[in-house]
């Protein structure tokens, strides 16, 4: 309980803190300096990222990082818990947004420096919503960013892995950016699994890309299963 505590309080004093960088960021956007801007924002993000996971003290091992492609991509991976984003964001190098619950557009300062990345805030409950951002995170990958997605939908907290979505790589296929798939397993750990911050061993994979190029209409319509299995692959090993 005492580690929980403790992680809550430097979870808000770093936000506060992230405020002097804020203003640095939104400084340099008046500048014009936009390389500069990505640099803070990058810098700020997955530092913030691994301090949170550090603080669990959590020991994270990364495999695979050489199958990310020097392009765009979408980043397909499975979600046990509240702490995926964190992990994705501070151990894979590459400055990216997530499509992510809408509760978290919600939250105070967190929420601003999410939206900087490029994160699309999908409320289930809302298929017209849901549509738009849907269709806005087509476009952003076409327009070159990099996008993560959840297609479980929700937490799994635990290592059993929950059904994809059915359409939740329409992302790639629509915009025809490869999917990398990404193996999480033992972040339920952190919090979901005693309900409380405990340390833990986390394992992330990062899975050779798969191409959207010349796929057959039976690949893609065989893609969902296709992903999942490959991420599931992971959780076997």
């Amino acid at each position: 309980m005492i580690r929980t505590i403790f992680w809550f309080i430097a979870f808000w004093i770093y936000q506060v803190y992230s405020l002097f960088n804020r203003f640095r960021y939104w400084y340099l956007g008046k500048m014009g300096n936009e390389e500069k801007q990505l640099e803070v924002l990058q810098k700020t993000t997955t530092k913030w990222a691994k301090n949170m996971v550090r603080l669990t003290g959590s020991k994270v091992i990364v495999k695979g990082v050489e199958n990310i492609p020097d392009r765009n991509v979408l980043f397909v991976s499975n979600h046990q818990g509240n702490f995926d984003i964190p992990l994705l964001m501070g151990y894979i190098p590459r400055l990216k947004g997530f499509v992510a619950k809408v509760e978290l557009e919600k939250m105070p300062i967190v929420s601003g420096w999410m939206k900087k990345l490029g994160c699309l805030f999908l409320d289930r409950s809302n298929p017209r919503q849901s549509l738009k951002v849907i269709l806005k995170g087509i476009e952003d990958l076409k327009n070159g960013h990099t996008l993560v997605i959840f297609p479980e939908g929700t937490r799994s907290k635990s290592n059993v892995m929950g059904e994809f979505k059915k359409g939740s790589l329409k992302l790639a296929i629509k915009s025809g950016v490869p999917i990398v798939p990404i193996t999480i397993n033992g972040s339920y750990k952190l919090l979901e699994e005693k309900k409380r911050i405990r340390k833990s061993n986390v394992k992330i994979i990062v899975h050779p890309p798969i191409y959207m190029d010349d796929m057959s209409k039976e690949d893609k319509d065989n893609l969902i299963t296709n992903v999942y299995n490959i991420v599931q692959s992971g959780l076997d090993k």
